[in-house]
């Protein structure tokens, strides 16, 4: 122990990682001369090589304090995606419930969805057991050309009504 190596072998204990509470006592009897023959240059030096070590310790705590801040800042990252996810699920899932509702020809597709739950969410069911909710129809009614004149187009020029007039015996009008 009088021979100097005794505070590099402390250093060395305490500089690699954090040491049991016995060997910090051992260290600290090291550095305030508990051992016995320890001179006053030992003593500083190994003060400073404990002093350094300790230093070299805090260094690596807040190290590892940064790392678990900056776990907890990802870990609630992570956090507040899952209920955006969960939330753009549960819009998808309403919207594909809506969707489904008025291709099955709900007339309200807003009271369809509050009686959806009372048969499992089943649009099948539903309409089987409230039919009233729905159209008769599902499909939408045709639109179009029917290939039929308009219904207040004379194509014929007055031909029809003229010929009607004729057949009631009054007499043709002057315009």
């Amino acid at each position: 122990m009088g021979d100097g190596n005794d505070g590099a072998a402390a250093q060395v204990q305490i500089a690699g990682e954090p040491q049991a509470q016995g060997d910090e006592a051992a260290a600290q009897a090291q550095v305030t001369g508990g051992a016995g023959g320890i001179g006053v240059d030992d003593a500083d030096k190994a003060r400073a090589d404990y002093e350094a070590a300790l230093r070299e310790r805090d260094e690596r705590i807040a190290a590892l304090e940064g790392e678990i801040a900056e776990a907890a800042k990802t870990a609630e990252s992570a956090e507040r995606l899952r209920a955006e996810m969960d939330e753009l699920r549960h819009q998808g899932e309403k919207q594909r419930v809506g969707f489904e509702l008025q291709m099955a020809g709900a007339r309200n597709v807003k009271a369809a969805k509050a009686l959806l739950a009372d048969y499992e969410g089943d649009v099948e069911k539903l309409k089987a057991s409230e039919p009233w909710l729905f159209s008769a129809s599902s499909a939408p009614a045709p639109t179009g050309a029917t290939g039929l004149p308009n219904a207040g187009a004379a194509s014929d020029e007055g031909k029809t009504l003229r010929r009607w007039r004729s057949i009631a015996g009054l007499p043709e009008s002057e315009e």
